[in-house]
């Protein structure tokens, strides 16, 4: 059975981390801690260490993710890495998302359309770098093509609001090394060079 071999204080000061066998195993509050009376040395089953963490662990950490997931949309990726981040223990991951779902804070659809359209809106940001980003957040790559195909973003337009937002940063320069500057900031941001050529 594990075994509780070390006890330390979290940069919070109301919280500590328990280590099982020598690794991490879950953090708890201080006041769970002493309710439960946990103690180094003590050997708990893993039935027991997911109890521990399901009374102590879960009013509090869902209080707090429902904050994160409230400020603006999540992927379920970003929610999952938030977790971790903290160092929750897994067996709350599935209650926790199913009351987030259940007040719609995780749909991973949903999340796309809003993505792309703050990118088109605010970031000026073409298809490519959409796509990335979208990955990287754990969309699903049918979910992405889905909502790419409906969203018709004009890169020309886009492109044309970059240049005349940026057109500052490059007129000391003479013509042929300003188009060399425009052309490869156009193209980091992954726009289709027959798209770019147009307008350099």
């Amino acid at each position: 059975m594990p075994t509780i071999t070390s006890i330390k204080k979290q940069k919070s000061f109301n919280r500590v981390n328990v280590y099982l066998d020598g690794k991490f195993g879950f953090g708890i509050d201080l006041d769970s801690f002493v309710k439960l009376n946990l103690r180094v040395e003590q050997e708990l089953t893993e039935a027991e260490v997911g109890q521990v963490v399901k009374k102590a662990e879960f009013q509090k950490t869902y209080e707090k993710i429902l904050k994160y997931s409230t400020l603006r949309p999540r992927s379920k990726k970003e929610l999952t890495d938030w977790l971790k981040r903290k160092k929750i223990h897994r067996s709350i991951y599935t209650k926790l998302f199913n009351r987030l779902k259940r007040l719609e804070l995780i749909d991973d659809y949903k999340f796309a359309q809003w993505w792309v359209s703050q990118r088109i809106q605010f970031r000026g940001k073409s298809t490519l770098e959409i796509t990335q980003e979208l990955h990287q957040k754990g969309i699903d790559r049918n979910i992405i093509k889905k909502i790419l195909g409906k969203s018709n973003i004009n890169e020309d337009k886009i492109i044309v609001k970059l240049i005349n937002k940026n057109k500052w940063r490059w007129s000391k320069y003479d013509k042929d090394l300003r188009k060399k500057k425009m052309r490869d900031y156009l193209m980091r941001r992954g726009f289709r060079w027959d798209a770019v050529k147009k307008f350099i």
